[in-house]
């Protein structure tokens, strides 16, 4: 029967006094007779070949009897299940006190898969070297065994390492999840929504962990529930506009290579800094973009900057002319705009068509029309720590940008980007 048995019951048997294994056969056809009903009889169940025999395997020690037995069930999940709780109805075995608990409901035809899929594996192994060259075949293989490893974590999709791994990645999903397990990341766990649970949080305390999110304001969201709710270490977002279920292998293992220390501000709790390179712009923590000592960085991602009120660019800078397209600006011009904000409103608020690049002190090193932006970054001599576009900013613009080590761009609106480098910061006008 267990050659085409459907499932397995398992259970404990446990008797006050010194049993053998007939009383306990007798007890389970005497003590569940008549309690189903006719369709759901043990001994008939057992003459049409619905049901194994059952096996049992008891000890006596010290006066009380322990064991455990197994029935074949070729019935379905709820007939099984309903059989199976029946078996604890028994109080008795032979003259003795006894409790039985069902500890297993076994799909024996997993069990079978299991060996399918430890067969092909063998298989695969004994195949030469240009039948392993499909890799198609080989990462459907290793693909299905990954998602298979999906466990649950106090009730939250997880990976099988996240119990016992002293880092965890949180992500959004359960379908994100699945992804790092394709990639054979085994230790994500899902928050499933904007509302962080408690078991999460508790989880975040004493390990090292990862906010791995989606490129968007659910992704925002969920960074900053999380902040206040429990503790992040590292923050890795995906491409704006992007989820991690979206993503590519080398996708997912560029951005975790590139996560960075997560850091707030002790009283607001506000994120600092950009957290990828990408169009998020950081919360403002009040810097004063017009200090000396205060540059833009060139090196990674950028602390957000701004002035006082980046809402009143200075006095003068309707002054700066439209036209002066291909020309070097001297850093010590007094009409000159002195704050990155202040430039913003002068080339992209004024709609002068122009691209401005712009040194730490936030002098102008040369200006040309926007649709040479290109041409500007490539020819320039000394590096710009930021651009400033009145116009789209587009992708080879932002490849040399990368090249060169520019820091930030503020532009009118941005391109469609294929890839996006991780150490040039973009943001339109309307973000800054």
């Amino acid at each position: 029967m267990h050659d085409s048995a459907k499932y397995l019951i398992h259970a404990d048997i446990e008797a006050d006094g010194v049993v053998e294994r007939s009383d306990v056969v007798g007890a389970i056809f005497g003590q569940t007779e008549g309690l189903l009903g006719e369709e759901l009889d043990i001994r008939d169940l057992q003459e049409s070949g619905k049901l194994g025999r059952i096996e049992v395997e008891i000890t006596s020690e010290a006066g009380r009897s322990y064991g455990a037995l197994a029935i074949a069930s070729g019935l379905d999940r709820v007939e099984t299940a309903i059989l199976a709780a029946a078996l604890e109805s028994i109080e008795r075995v032979g003259p003795c006190r006894a409790d039985v608990e069902v500890t297993d409901l076994e799909d024996a035809r997993a069990t079978k898969r299991r060996d399918v899929v430890e067969r092909a594996t063998e298989l695969l192994a004994e195949f030469d070297e240009s039948a392993l060259s499909s890799r198609d075949l080989v990462d459907e293989v290793r693909q299905a065994v990954r998602v298979a490893d999906i466990t649950d974590f106090h009730g939250f999709p997880a990976g099988p390492r996240v119990a016992d791994s002293d880092a965890v990645i949180v992500v959004e999903g359960r379908s994100d999840v699945l992804t790092m397990l394709r990639y054979g990341v085994k230790n994500a766990i899902a928050v499933e929504g904007t509302d962080v649970p408690d078991a999460v949080a508790d989880l975040t305390r004493d390990r090292t962990v990862t906010a791995f999110l989606d490129g968007d304001r659910g992704g925002d969201l969920i960074l900053k529930e999380l902040a206040q709710v429990g503790e992040i270490d590292y923050v890795a977002l995906a491409p704006p506009g992007r989820s991690v279920e979206d993503l590519s292998r080398g996708e997912v293992m560029t951005a975790l290579r590139e996560k960075v220390p997560f850091e707030t501000d002790d009283d607001t709790g506000e994120l600092l800094a950009a957290t990828d390179g990408s169009a998020h712009p950081a919360p403002d923590d009040g810097t004063v973009a017009d200090q000396p000592d205060a540059p833009a960085t060139t090196d990674g991602p950028a602390t957000a900057e701004r002035s006082a009120d980046p809402s009143e660019p200075s006095e003068d800078s309707s002054e700066t002319p439209a036209d002066a397209a291909d020309t070097e600006a001297e850093s010590s011009d007094e009409r000159s705009p002195q704050t990155l904000a202040g430039y913003v409103e002068a080339t992209i608020g004024e709609g002068t068509g122009l691209v401005r690049a712009l040194d730490e002190d936030w002098s102008v090193l040369a200006e040309r029309p926007a649709a040479d932006v290109f041409e500007l970054v490539s020819s320039i001599e000394e590096t710009p720590a930021a651009l400033v576009v009145d116009g789209e900013f587009p992708q080879r613009a932002l490849d040399v940008s990368a090249q060169r080590g520019v820091g930030q761009v503020v532009c009118a609106r941005e391109g469609e980007y294929v890839k996006q480098p991780t150490d040039v910061r973009i943001r339109t006008a309307e973000e800054l």
